[in-house]
């Protein structure tokens, strides 16, 4: 690696190339097939979530379906971006001085690894929230939630990822070439400027799981309290609990793949410690991982996959309870003692089931027996 000089412009001054390079194509072979694969994956989540979309009728359903939609296709242009860059650089072996001697190029890179970073996580909690209404407050999401709305949420979550991605050329923080010289992300030290970014990257994607991870608890909790108690034939819920399993592992997928990395950039700058090279690329290696997993949660955990891997089973919420009949008595005992009297608070809020289920039943038909009254003399009749 060439020592920095008076002249070496700002994201090269840590690390400034040509570096060392070991020649050989295992990193590229490896970058191709990881990024090969992020890409099909995300490619074919994005064709089966338009067929899907086209066919359904459930108005929260298709709220849902644009949201995991927004997140496939952030997955996709992430890799699709990101992963060009990496493997050009372990083909070509590119300086990165003489091709971005302004550092236009490594800012791009350096804004898409945290634009396309704190999307997922964003997204995230966007879902559990709405998924969170949706479910504790299905009166008022049903007149307020709709197609546009939840396309507006996923841009409103894009222009907020795009702003924090910003905040490098206002001044706050950098973005610098990273070791091995294959990519240009934030600069992690104790330095003010570069500390607050570092700090407010890490902040907003722990606290964006924080969030998702609290409101699915609490719908989880409330879904399994309708579903397994004596209000649960009110309606189907089918497609809910299919929804909430997803929204779960996407969540468990991103907090795997992220906390390590998030809790590592916040304790390297609050600490002020050294940063460590070796572990800065395996928990980014862990990250990337998340672009690759979140189209197969979709792909695989749908009722449709389920049947035709287990035909025989039927995957409705009947059939489940019927196996194990003790399991409604054991929720709904969980659920009163976990959430206690929220459950209670929230059901004085809706309608009472009895009365709505007795004003949809329709009045029974009476034969009225036919009077030999004229119609001059049916007001007499009467």
């Amino acid at each position: 690696m060439v020592p920095p000089s008076n002249s070496t412009p700002l994201c090269f001054s840590i690390n400034s190339p040509p570096f060392k390079y070991n020649h050989t194509i295992a990193s590229a072979y490896f970058s191709a097939v990881f990024s090969g694969l992020g890409l099909s994956s995300n490619l074919f989540a994005l064709v089966v979530l338009a067929k899907t979309f086209h066919h359904t009728k459930s108005r929260s359903r298709s709220s849902f379906l644009l949201f995991l939609g927004g997140l496939v296709f952030t997955d996709f242009m992430g890799l699709l971006v990101t992963g060009s860059i990496v493997v050009s650089f372990h083909i070509t072996h590119f300086n990165w001085r003489q091709l971005d001697p302004h550092c236009h190029f490594c800012n791009f890179m350096g804004m898409s690894m945290v634009f396309y970073g704190l999307c997922p996580l964003l997204l995230g909690a966007a879902m559990a929230m709405e998924r969170f209404i949706g479910i504790n407050r299905p009166f008022s999401r049903s007149t307020t939630m709709s197609n546009s709305r939840a396309c507006s949420m996923v841009a409103m979550v894009w222009v907020t990822a795009g702003c924090i991605s910003l905040l490098p050329l206002v001044g706050l923080g950098n973005y610098h070439l990273q070791l091995p010289g294959s990519w240009c992300f934030l600069n992690i030290s104790s330095k003010p400027l570069d500390m607050t970014f570092s700090l407010i990257f890490s902040l907003v994607g722990l606290l964006s799981l924080a969030v998702s991870f609290l409101l699915n608890t609490v719908s989880v909790i409330t879904l399994l309290r309708v579903c397994c108690g004596q209000d649960s034939s009110q309606r189907r819920r089918d497609y809910e609990v299919e929804m909430m399993v997803q929204l779960i592992l996407i969540m468990a997928i991103a907090s795997i793949c992220w906390c390590p990395l998030l809790v590592f950039i916040a304790q390297t700058v609050l600490s002020g410690s050294k940063l460590e090279v070796l572990k800065l690329l395996l928990w980014l290696r862990f990250a990337t991982w998340n672009q690759i997993l979140d189209p197969w949660v979709y792909i695989l955990f749908r009722r449709a996959v389920l049947k035709r891997i287990s035909p025989k089973m039927d995957w409705s919420r009947g059939s489940i309870m019927s196996i194990y009949p003790t399991l409604s008595t054991s929720f709904r005992r969980l659920t009163r003692t976990s959430l206690g009297g929220t459950i209670d608070r929230l059901e004085h809020l809706r309608p009472n089931p009895d009365k709505a289920r007795r004003e949809d039943t329709p009045l029974p038909v009476q034969n009225i027996p036919v009077s030999s009254c004229s119609i001059e003399q049916t007001r007499t009749c009467i």
